[in-house]
């Protein structure tokens, strides 16, 4: 289920990240591809941001490696 995250003092859009899917890997490419006015904002998140945060494939779709000989 996605949601809105809104962001506190001194957060990153790593550390939401982290917090919300308990991760960062995969995860926070997504979220900024959900959020594309966040990269302007800069890297510390002003006070009060909204973010939306989508839904994540699980660890076992990410973790799925493509080989160039299968």
């Amino acid at each position: 289920m996605s949601t809105i995250v809104t962001a506190k003092q001194g957060q990153t859009v790593d550390l939401i990240c982290l917090m919300h899917y308990g991760r960062t890997a995969e995860v926070t490419e997504l979220v900024l591809a959900a959020n594309p006015d966040l990269a302007a904002v800069g890297i510390i998140l002003p006070l009060g941001t909204k973010v939306f945060m989508p839904v994540a494939p699980s660890r076992q779709q990410a973790a799925k490696l493509t080989s160039l000989w299968e």
